[in-house]
């Protein structure tokens, strides 16, 4: 029985990782802004809600090292295993943007939370920055992809937008 309700939890997850993502470009197309901030916003957000659940449950408890090592965890897995698998099975082109600009903030951020740790623990000042640090981050990738050239969106428009099938067969098709 738990094989059946593993198997039901791996197909629900994916029908929700396919809904995640295509309702996540509809949502890029309607505020015309980019794929990479979608990835780096919607998607980033929806799939770490669960990791939050963990995180906030735990701090409430007292054991601040399952959340602190939920979130260490979560971004060594992801930067690891998920970009390798998906790089083994197709390569990943990569903008300027992410690497002039993300991964170097990346890698800026890890060493911040490192410092910030290395004193014991974080307090609430800190998390404070941590999430205005954040919100910065998000609105000023918002406003940089609505400076997106035309082309760019009307390209990525074309990409995502629905496509309406033959009239004999009455229905419409997201690509």
């Amino acid at each position: 029985m738990n094989w059946l309700w593993m198997a039901i939890g791996i197909v629900l997850l994916v029908v929700g990782a396919e809904l995640l993502v295509r309702g996540a470009s509809q949502l890029a197309l309607l505020f015309k802004i980019s794929p990479l901030v979608v990835g780096l916003t919607v998607v980033a957000f929806g799939t770490s809600a669960p990791e939050l659940a963990v995180s906030v449950a735990s701090a409430l408890k007292g054991d601040a090292s399952i959340a602190i090592g939920n979130v260490v965890g979560s971004n060594i897995f992801n930067v690891l295993f998920i970009l390798g698998i998906s790089a083994m099975i197709v390569p990943l082109s990569v903008i300027q943007q992410l690497i002039r600009f993300d991964v170097p903030l990346l890698i800026a951020i890890t060493a911040l939370v490192w410092w910030m740790a290395s004193s014991g623990g974080i307090d609430r000042m800190e998390g404070s920055l941590l999430i205005l640090g954040l919100l910065t981050y998000t609105v000023w990738s918002i406003w940089q992809s609505r400076k997106e050239s035309a082309e760019v969106q009307a390209e990525y428009a074309q990409e995502y937008s629905p496509v309406s099938v033959p009239e004999k067969q009455g229905s419409v098709v997201f690509l």
